[in-house]
């Protein structure tokens, strides 16, 4: 028996060494920093673009997602949308960045996991937006960069890394599309975005202002990340807008303090039941062509589509209008975006994930300079 269990692995594990050893390349370095390995040029496998200096597919010259119609969706590294992972955000146009953090969670923990469900779930994703005809990986050279490498035991120290992480990448000229994490991260992203833009503009769909004050005697959570920006003079109050706000409070109006900073606050009640098409043309006047920051919390929907989030409230936005919220951004000037709370142990049939994946690549279609096709 020994004698013929040896043969068979004789026969087995070459076969298995000439299945894996797919041979691989390093893009070439840009500005001292070497990429990540992707496929070699020669890569047997149609579909897998080889660095984003060789055409893809279809002639694009930038980074596609690879088709599942060549590649098995559950191969190769997790990326968001199986796009190559970069070392840094040099020579992009946009990426995406995880920011695994959840220590300003108030309620259910999880979301330092929601960018490894995120990119999982992303594996669905494809190339074209069928709905709009965006092509963004026609126009744009986007992939993922990675995660912050945040301070889990130091809630401060974290938002500083988030901070310089945002800094570097907005200093290349990158868009940022970040992938939470709790909602305290919008507040370090966007003093980094206000310290090149200026003051900006804000599109905030969540169920809640998070304009709090303090929780628990502490400054920073995340509850209380636009209040902070806030101060800082990082937002440009007349051209802020809250959208899905709604549950119960402890004070009577809880949309008072962002009424009286200039905010343009949606209950959700205003949305039951209708299109919300002509409530993002108001939108585009308001915040006219100054740069905008776009902050979308899952838990903005209802938690019978995304129950996987910290703090669910009833009665929320459907997965419908939160699409026409993100396509009514299609001609602002987005600067940078985020989706946070998303929380995967709350939602084992990852629906949670795959719908915030989706609304990421929504996110991607309507940023400057995405062509239609």
């Amino acid at each position: 028996m020994r004698a013929l269990l040896r043969a068979a692995c004789g026969r087995l594990l070459p076969l298995a060494g000439r299945l894996c050893a797919r041979p691989l390349a390093v893009a070439a370095p840009r500005h001292g920093l070497r990429s990540s390995p992707l496929p070699a040029a020669s890569s047997p496998v149609p579909g897998v673009s080889p660095g984003r200096r060789t055409p893809c597919r279809r002639g694009s010259q930038f980074n596609v997602p690879p088709s599942a119609l060549s590649v098995a969706r559950p191969a190769g590294v997790c990326s968001m949308l199986k796009l190559p992972v970069e070392s840094s955000a040099e020579g992009l146009d946009a990426a995406f960045i995880g920011v695994p953090l959840d220590t300003g969670t108030s309620n259910r923990p999880g979301a330092r996991f929601g960018p490894r469900q995120l990119r999982a779930e992303s594996a669905m994703l494809r190339r074209f937006n069928g709905s709009t005809a965006a092509a963004p990986f026609d126009s744009l050279r986007v992939a993922d960069i990675g995660d912050v490498n945040v301070n889990l035991y130091n809630l401060p120290d974290s938002c500083r890394l988030i901070r310089e992480a945002f800094q570097q990448i907005l200093a290349s000229g990158c868009v940022p599309l970040a992938l939470g994490g709790d909602h305290t991260i919008t507040y370090p992203i966007l003093q980094a975005v206000a310290e090149k833009h200026g003051p900006v503009g804000l599109v905030h769909v969540d169920a809640h202002t998070d304009t709090g004050d303090r929780a628990l005697g502490e400054e920073i959570y995340h509850g209380s990340p636009f209040r902070r920006c806030l101060e800082e003079g990082l937002l440009a109050r007349g051209r802020l807008v809250q959208i899905g706000i709604r549950g119960s409070s402890y004070e009577p109006d809880p949309c008072l303090y962002s009424r009286q900073q200039g905010f343009r606050v949606v209950p959700a009640e205003e949305c039951w039941g209708k299109s919300l098409v002509p409530l993002m043309v108001e939108v585009r006047k308001q915040l006219g062509a100054q740069p905008v920051y776009l902050s979308f919390d899952i838990d903005g929907l209802d938690p019978a589509y995304a129950p996987g989030t910290g703090t669910p409230e009833i009665a929320g936005l459907t997965p419908a209008q939160a699409l026409e919220i993100i396509r009514g951004c299609r001609g602002l000037n987005i600067v940078g975006c985020d989706l946070v709370e998303v929380s995967p142990a709350y939602d084992l049939s990852g629906n949670t994930a795959l719908l915030g994946a989706n609304l990421l690549f929504e996110m991607l279609c309507v940023l400057p300079g995405v062509r239609s096709l």
